[in-house]
């Protein structure tokens, strides 16, 4: 095999010409930002790429041809051997706080923005979606990493994105998983493998604060002012310049935040590694490294192995946010030249929080008429679940089909008999006999999934890939694809987990 990258010279490039439809094309909003935002470089080629997975419908939606990631063009392309004609490889220089210590400079390490493709019909307004490969070899940025990712934690990171966008969390997306054969080592040798993600852009609040700490304020402006003109509306109606203008944007970052929380929240979602340089400017969920679902209901549950302090629990990812906020408040505070005003933008998280978690519990419960006094219903079961240490998925699964079939006492075999359930749901039945009880069950189970990512599953999906079978990753691809459906014959993927998953161990090398 050819391992010279070029946009033309590949043998597989001949088929470069059919990979787009007609009227797609390669935009690149962030390569038209200065020099200092980034360093253009070529992806490292690796042997023997094979495209184990494949996003037909993501392709399509991109501006692909819907047969283009059959290709071995596609192989070459999505695991950094070639680029298409129009694609602008780079890697982006951030900092951030890590672990709530300022960390200095960061950067895109392991990951390399190959542009911005805009599909045919898209609008009239340029943007796109971005296509970055995740394990495509060194950058400026890579510090004393090698730049690779392995196929396992690339795996997690493809099932993960791409399940949470099935449960409707805003969420960068995984287009393709390529591997190679070529050693990497960690812990132990592994294989290596490259994620393709898409994202409308996959600026961080670490790309900020890398300007704001070197007091380039000319840079700093710049960057704000692109992201407002391409993705925040709002704060675009004000002039370039002023302080009500970035001001908009903090506090629009702050409600997305808050609203993406929420959602990690009610779903049981731990990300594992909320520095500020994992948080996007966006409110997506970015950066798949030591996540969990939730298995039976700990708030305290810490699922980064090494988060020896408990920082990213569960119960502190809204908390945390709401740091993060903070140290993006200060890296914006020289343009809005306002404390107070600096500090009213990060509040908007405050209540932008209190109403998606309620709407997001009534939700759960069945009762969104009922959003503002939920809290009364929700607090309560929740500290009974831990007490009991009750499934989280596969409860609220079961409540919401025990409301649909008039089964509600059947659920007291979760809380062995305790006597503050049958209270608790005597006080859930007040409410639920003023509703539609049809209505409160369809919401219901559009609400609460009968499957998630366990750790467990994706393990079992890890070890079968492997070893060279691909079986039960496209069998769980697909049911995580519609977590809220039925699925005949996928009984072991919504059951409850073995008792080998609970020693699992997910760091930030995973």
């Amino acid at each position: 095999m050819d391992s010279t990258l070029s946009n033309t010279s590949s043998p597989h490039m001949a088929e470069a010409s059919a990979a787009l439809q007609t009227g797609a094309r390669w935009i690149n909003g962030f390569a038209q930002l200065p020099p200092a935002f980034y360093t253009r470089l070529q992806p490292t080629p690796m042997p023997q790429l094979a495209l184990n997975a494949g996003n037909g419908p993501l392709a399509s939606a991109m501006g692909f041809d819907s047969d283009w990631l059959q290709t071995e063009a596609a192989a070459q392309v999505l695991g950094g051997n070639a680029l298409l004609p129009g694609m602008d490889a780079m890697a982006t220089v951030y900092s951030g706080h890590q672990f709530g210590q300022w960390a200095g400079q960061l950067g895109d390490g392991r990951a390399i923005l190959l542009g911005e493709l805009a599909a045919p019909g898209g609008g009239t307004s340029e943007q796109g979606l971005e296509l970055q490969l995740k394990g495509a070899g060194m950058t400026p940025y890579s510090r004393m990493g090698d730049g690779r990712a392995v196929l396992r934690s690339s795996i997690r990171e493809y099932l993960c994105s791409e399940a949470m966008h099935a449960l409707g969390i805003p969420t960068t997306r995984a287009l393709s998983l390529v591997t190679s054969p070529q050693p990497v080592y960690r812990e132990t040798v592994e294989t290596a493998a490259v994620v393709a993600r898409v994202a409308p852009s996959f600026v961080r609040f670490g790309h900020f604060e890398h300007f704001a700490a070197r007091d380039q304020l000319d840079k700093l402006r710049t960057l704000a002012d692109y992201v407002v003109q391409r993705y925040f509306a709002s704060a675009a109606h004000h002039a370039s310049g002023t302080p009500e203008r970035y001001a908009a944007l903090l506090g629009d970052v702050a409600e997305r935040t808050a609203r993406m929380v929420a959602q990690w929240q009610a779903v049981g979602f731990c990300h594992g590694v909320m520095n500020t340089d994992n948080m996007s400017i966006l409110g997506l969920t970015i950066d798949y490294g030591p996540f969990q679902f939730l298995d039976h209901y700990d708030a305290g549950h810490i699922c980064n192995h090494s988060d020896s302090s408990g920082r990213y629990a569960f119960s502190r990812q809204p908390q945390i946010a709401y740091w993060n906020l903070y140290c993006l408040g200060q890296a914006l505070l020289p343009l809005i030249d306002d404390e107070a005003q600096t500090i009213a933008a990060i509040d908007a998280y405050k209540p932008a929080l209190e109403s998606a978690m309620l709407a997001a519990m009534a939700a759960k419960l069945g009762l969104p008429g009922e959003a503002a006094r939920i809290a009364d219903l929700a607090n309560p079961l929740l500290t009974l679940m831990q007490q009991h240490r009750v499934d989280y998925t596969l409860f609220w699964r079961e409540l919401s089909q025990a409301v649909k079939n008039d089964r509600l006492p059947a659920l007291a075999h979760w809380f062995a008999g305790d006597a503050a359930f049958d209270t608790w749901l005597l006080q859930y039945q007040e409410p639920l006999a003023r509703a539609d009880i049809a209505q409160a069950a369809d919401l219901m189970l559009r609400t609460n999934p009968q499957y998630v990512l366990r750790n467990h599953l994706g393990q079992q999906a890890i070890e079968a890939a492997q070893r060279g079978d691909w079986v039960p990753f496209a069998r769980l691809q697909s049911v995580l694809a519609a977590p809220y459906q039925e699925h005949a014959g996928c009984e072991d993927l919504a059951a409850l987990p073995p008792d080998w998953a609970q020693h699992i161990a997910i760091s930030c090398s995973s």
